[in-house]
């Protein structure tokens, strides 16, 4: 178990093109998505809202707005991980059916509805949704990659242009990441990581 998982962690890139012809299987793109969905997020809120994008011309506008990055062009499906926002705001009725998941009390519900009001008040909606998005990315890639499927993260992208391929509410949702799915043509690079005593320290 432990081996494998390194292995698909060893396999995992960031492909920068992606063989056009190949594409993946639906139900290897349902476990990539599950990876997502199944990923923790801070107060149980899974802030994230997952964009499969597949049609050619759609991945052609998002191309455009990510700097003109092959990998939009070439991937077989593109995901645009959604950041919620209008959703998060405390007492909504997306925060309150999510919190009546995770309370069995009342008691427990009002704790947790009065300590997520304080925290809201303090953060930056935004950023923080962002962040929790980025989880469920990365649980992609690596769920990807155990079967052999490459991605790339793309965090380089004009905003308002992905908004507008994608049609979304800047009120109701930013994006956090665009990451294209897909087979690699080239070979994988050599993996440059610091060594691990230069990262970890133990107290």
């Amino acid at each position: 178990m432990k081996g494998d998982f390194l292995k698909a962690m060893q396999f995992r890139h960031a492909c920068k093109i992606f063989d056009a012809e190949k594409k993946i299987p639906d139900e290897d793109l349902r476990f990539i998505l599950e990876a997502g969905r199944l990923s923790p997020s801070s107060f149980g809120l899974e802030q994230w809202r997952f964009i499969v994008v597949r049609t050619q011309e759609l991945k052609e506008k998002l191309k455009e707005a990510c700097f003109n990055q092959v990998q939009l062009s070439t991937c077989s499906d593109a995901v645009v991980i959604a950041a919620k926002i209008e959703e998060l705001l405390p007492g909504s009725e997306y925060v309150e059916a999510r919190f009546a998941c995770l309370a069995d009390r009342p008691e427990v519900l009002k704790w947790v509805r009065d300590f997520y009001a304080s925290y809201y008040s303090g953060i930056n909606i935004s950023q923080w949704s962002i962040t929790q998005c980025h989880i469920a990315a990365a649980n992609m890639m690596t769920a990807a990659a155990a079967i052999g499927i490459d991605s790339c993260p793309i965090g380089g992208f004009s905003l308002s242009k992905v908004m507008e391929a994608l049609g979304l509410d800047e009120v109701k949702h930013t994006v956090a990441l665009i990451v294209p799915f897909g087979y690699r043509v080239n070979p994988q690079p050599q993996k440059y990581r610091l060594a691990f005593d230069d990262l970890v320290e133990y107290r």
